[in-house]
């Protein structure tokens, strides 16, 4: 089930990104071009750290077994989905948007290494 749920997860990442425009800007607001802020941005995006800090977190939960290659699908997807607003009409290509995915899966990898680090002992 949680596999459903980290493969579910991942479809609606790759729709939000290209769709052309803010999909849940258009839910809310009415407006494709304006785009929900969950909290004030900092150095990076804040609604990126978060949104692959929960798939990254659920992706390194789900395969444990093959951390390398998760690792490695997690980190490209981040710049990939990113890359991708280059080319989206209605949609623009952010440093701090990359940083901020790129940020997500990092911290998610890091917790993950504490954690197994302190169950070892």
């Amino acid at each position: 089930m949680t596999k459903i749920i980290f493969y579910l997860l991942n479809i609606i990442f790759i729709f939000l990104y290209i769709y052309p425009g803010s999909l849940l800007g258009f839910l809310i607001y009415n407006d494709i071009l304006k785009q929900p802020q969950i909290t004030s941005n900092f150095i990076v995006s804040s609604n990126h750290l978060y949104a692959f800090f929960l798939l990254s977190s659920l992706g390194l939960i789900i395969y444990s077994k093959s951390t390398k290659k998760i690792i490695l699908y997690l980190i490209l997807i981040s710049i990939i989905l990113e890359l991708f607003h280059l080319f989206i009409p209605n949609r623009s290509f952010q440093f701090s948007d990359l940083f901020g995915n790129i940020a997500g899966v990092l911290i998610s990898i890091f917790i993950l290494i504490l954690f197994n680090t302190w169950r070892k002992k």
